[in-house]
């Protein structure tokens, strides 16, 4: 549940708290599956100095990136309680509404890190689960024609699962989790005990040490060290549902310890048996604990692509409430829990994606050179619309906010950089799922632009209208009428068309328009704005203003008009919604390339019936042919 609450008692602390390890911290503490292993991938010997190097990357980048960055800084930035990328971007627009061109960059940057967070969204459940079940090479070799059909199975469950919600499997997230960061510790302890030194890898001079050595090659090493960072992204993106407090008391007191016990446990093992770098997580534990790790593992991941899986649904919501993408249909799976979402198209491309991405690359290996561009990136996006923040709302001084940016941006390009390396053997996919998204979205961004910009041409105002229709009296009907407008001012092409063709008018006559606000909710008590327009006609224009985080449920919004002194029967109101047929002028501002994806997305839209909560049979939907 939202969770908005700036003091708790300890028995809601504590729920938050377990809860947060159950969902937040999937993605990154699934990562001691496959990043040690990764760095030395690429010819890096598991010599002792090389092996403290290492874990000494390993140290300091989860500490400056996840600790510092998100936990301290970036989590600050909440817009009334939620986090993520577009409530970030949201607060940036808030902070810079008299800069036209400032906003425009703030949505590119936006619409940039939210595209490549999809990319993410399909790499993750790929590696996780295909990293856990490579367990079975290291129990019995000749199981190993098995990994593939089993990921497969695993990942099929685990998107068939999302239609039902995730509240009741969500029981089990937080005891599964907890006992696993409890095993990374343990398996780390035991470890750690008989090979001490590789404490010393808490001294920076170590890494840096290391990375001079190597020279570029150091470079290569970056680009692997940032798999153990993956997954940071989300303390700040499900900030709204557990909370400030619970996530940094969970990751300070449970699951960063617990992280860098493995960590630092893997490279004791290293420095004892180098041959173990052929998967240095599963050879930690001792042979009789080897098939209950490999279950508990894939539980782990499993609960790490759901999070990061509801993640991309949740941010597909607020992307459609901001009208940065075409309406889909939203399925909400908990009548308690107002972030439990599921969206069917993107559930089923994910799925397919992962699909493809298992099948194609076939290893854990393989894949993580696809990893790293697309979360990187998505950090890289944070902190410029951090750093956007910290100067319009936070009113930091020059120094201090160009020193911030500085510090973070040089640590993202320090990660970013060499995984632009990997782009020929893998980092490309992201990028261009990155780029497809961002198409999509700039297009469909663009073509409402146009669209507004046709009606605000095509626009008559009440007054305009009521003056015309003394001297030509039409036949009025009883009930009520209510019109969908997008524009927010005048009279809408909807109506203006029915009053051409039949000639009729409703004895009240509504004009609906929904208003999505940058914040996340809005008080009910500011949830509708009504204005009576007519002096012989019962004109209204109203107003419905909801959160990006909110389902805009127009039928029970309307209810509140009574409180504004406007009663509106729903079991004899018609809804009447125009339905745009669109066209193309040679001049157009569209860009042609542009034109059939707009047109596409246009008419695959999802319904305005079924997305606003429309009663279907009070529906009436008149063609209106629209030419920008």
């Amino acid at each position: 549940m939202n969770q908005k609450l700036t003091s708790y008692s300890k028995e809601q602390f504590t729920s938050l708290t377990l809860g947060a390890i159950g969902v937040v911290f999937g993605d990154i503490g699934t990562s001691p599956l496959y990043a040690v292993k990764e760095v030395f991938h690429d010819g890096l010997t598991t010599t002792a100095p090389h092996v403290i190097g290492v874990l000494s990357l390993i140290f300091w980048s989860l500490t400056l990136v996840v600790t510092t960055k998100y936990a301290i800084f970036i989590m600050r930035a909440d817009n009334k309680g939620e986090g993520g990328i577009m409530a970030l971007m949201a607060l940036a627009l808030n902070g810079s509404r008299n800069n036209k061109h400032k906003q425009k960059f703030i949505i590119f940057i936006g619409l940039l890190g939210a595209s490549l967070f999809y990319g993410d969204s399909i790499i993750t459940p790929a590696i996780s689960v295909l990293s856990a079940v490579e367990g079975l090479e290291i129990m019995a070799p000749n199981l190993d024609k098995y990994i593939l059909p089993f990921t497969i199975l695993v990942l099929f469950g685990l998107f068939v699962m999302q239609a039902k919600g995730t509240s009741k499997v969500g029981r089990i997230f937080s005891p599964v989790m907890v006992f696993w960061f409890a095993t990374l510790a343990v398996l780390g302890v035991i470890n750690i005990y008989k090979a001490p030194e590789v404490l010393q890898a808490i001294n920076p001079f170590y890494g840096v040490e290391m990375l001079l050595q190597l020279g570029w090659k150091g470079m290569i090493i970056m680009g692997a060290v940032v798999l153990s960072i993956t997954g940071a992204e989300a303390l700040y993106a499900d900030m709204g549902h557990f909370g400030l407090k619970p996530i940094r008391a969970a990751w300070f007191s449970f699951v960063f310890p617990a992280l860098l016990l493995n960590y630092f446990g893997q490279g004791a093992l290293l420095i004892n048996n180098p041959a173990a770098i052929e998967n240095p997580f599963y050879l930690l534990a001792p042979d009789w604990a080897l098939y209950p790790l490999l279950i508990l593992s894939t539980m782990a991941t499993v609960i790490a692509s759901q999070a990061v899986i509801s993640g991309a649904f949740s941010i597909t919501r607020q992307a459609i409430q901001l009208s940065y993408c075409p309406r889909m249909n939203i399925r909400h799976t908990s009548g308690d829990e107002m972030g439990q979402v599921y969206v069917p198209a993107v559930n089923w491309i994910l799925m397919v994606a992962v699909f493809i991405l298992v099948l194609t690359f076939q290893s854990s290996s393989a894949l993580a050179s696809a990893y790293g561009i697309a979360v990187t990136g998505t950090m890289m996006t944070t902190t410029i619309l951090a750093f956007i923040v910290i100067q319009a709302l936070w009113q930091w001084n020059k120094i201090t906010s160009i020193g911030f940016l500085s510090f973070f941006l040089i640590i993202d390009l320090t990660f970013l950089l060499p995984n632009c390396l990997k782009i020929p053997t893998g980092g490309w996919l992201p990028l261009v799922v990155g780029a497809v998204l961002f198409l999509v979205m700039t297009t469909w961004i663009k073509g409402r632009e146009l669209l507004a910009r046709h009606l605000e041409e095509k626009r008559v105002l009440f007054e305009e209208l009521d003056e015309k229709l003394n001297g030509h009296p039409l036949v009025s009907v009883q009930g009520t009428a209510i019109y969908l407008a997008r524009s927010l001012h005048g009279v809408p092409l909807v109506l203006l068309h029915n009053l051409e063709h039949n000639h009729v008018l409703h004895e009240k006559v509504i004009v609906l328009t929904i208003v999505t606000k940058e914040e996340p909710y809005v008080d009910e008590a500011h949830r509708v704005k009504v204005r009576a327009f007519g002096e012989k006609r019962n004109f209204y224009r109203v107003k419905l203003y909801f959160g990006f985080q909110e389902e805009q449920d127009v039928r029970r919004a309307l209810q509140l008009c009574s409180h504004e002194g406007l009663t509106i029967d729903q079991k004899t109101v018609s809804f009447f919604i125009g339905s745009e047929r669109l066209s193309f002028r040679r001049q157009s501002p569209m860009p042609k390339w542009r034109r059939p994806l707009f047109r596409f997305l246009t008419h695959n839209s999802s319904s305005a019936i079924e997305y606003f909560k429309i009663p279907v049979e009070r529906v009436i939907e008149l063609g209106i042919r629209v030419e920008l």
